[in-house]
């Protein structure tokens, strides 16, 4: 798969990766509540960890499968 993220659509992702990470950390620990208990809150907290690590991935290897089935290509050649 070539590169297709870069530019200001790769430093959104390696901004707001980590802090989506951090967020769900918290929220897991239990310093951060959500108003969601419950499953649901489980439910929530595992995807905003999920999509911060997807952030974190595709903008540290430039590579994000989304994009290429949408055809966008954000990396400069």
């Amino acid at each position: 798969m070539e590169k297709n993220v870069g530019g200001l659509d790769r430093t959104a992702r390696l901004v707001l990766g980590p802090l989506l990470v951090a967020v769900g950390v918290a929220v897991a620990a239990g310093y951060l509540d959500i108003g969601l208990a419950g499953t649901i809150g489980l439910v929530v907290t595992a995807l905003i960890l999920v999509a911060g690590v997807i952030f974190v991935v595709t903008g540290t290897t430039q590579k994000c499968p989304a994009n290429q089935v949408a055809g966008i290509n954000t990396h400069d050649k």
